[in-house]
């Protein structure tokens, strides 16, 4: 995995208590919170700055369109959230995905390496397969008395991403903890 083990073990205990919330609300109301959304990428602007100090270490280089950059590893990061977000008002404009989801993708989207998209994307569809099953299981199955009033149980064909999205987040992070680099 690109991402630095010690980024993920830093990360990992301000971000798994936001996206158990994120996943808890998404079940019980059909909704990502923004305070989760704001929580998030507050978690990466702060501890961002001490796990990746914008005044140390190298600068590396990338392309912004056509003109060569070099820039911190702090800034590169926070940069997917920008790139995520524009990615996330075409779509949810389209009627692809929901607006809470969008805005949680690109917060999420610093702490996640480009160079891992590859196993971010096998996570999050593994995620998605298990998570779909657990909801539709618990939907039909007497397990649904433990939280009869959760409005993800009437939502028709809707699905709460927010159990895919932050246990993917979570599972990425996880890993990046014991097999980063």
């Amino acid at each position: 995995m690109a991402i630095p083990a010690a980024a993920a073990q830093w990360f990992l205990p301000f971000v798994l208590p936001i996206c158990f919330y994120v996943a808890f609300t998404d079940l019980r109301e059909m909704k990502i919170k923004n305070q989760a959304v704001v929580a998030l990428a507050v978690v990466y602007v702060v501890i961002g700055l001490v796990v990746f100090p914008p005044w140390s270490g190298d600068w590396p280089s990338g392309m912004i369109g056509p003109f060569p950059v070099a820039l911190p590893v702090y800034v590169w990061q926070l940069m997917h959230l920008f790139v995520v977000l524009l990615i996330g008002i075409i779509l949810n404009a389209a009627g692809a995905v929901g607006a809470g989801d969008a805005k949680f993708s690109a917060a999420a989207a610093p702490f996640i390496w480009t160079a891992d998209f590859r196993l971010l994307l096998a996570v999050l569809m593994a995620t998605l397969l298990a998570a779909f099953a657990a909801h539709r299981i618990a939907k039909f199955t007497p397990l649904r008395r433990i939280a009869p009033d959760w409005k993800s149980w009437d939502a028709g064909k809707a699905f709460p991403m927010g159990l895919t999205l932050g246990g993917c987040l979570a599972i990425y992070l996880i890993l990046g903890a014991f097999f980063g680099s």
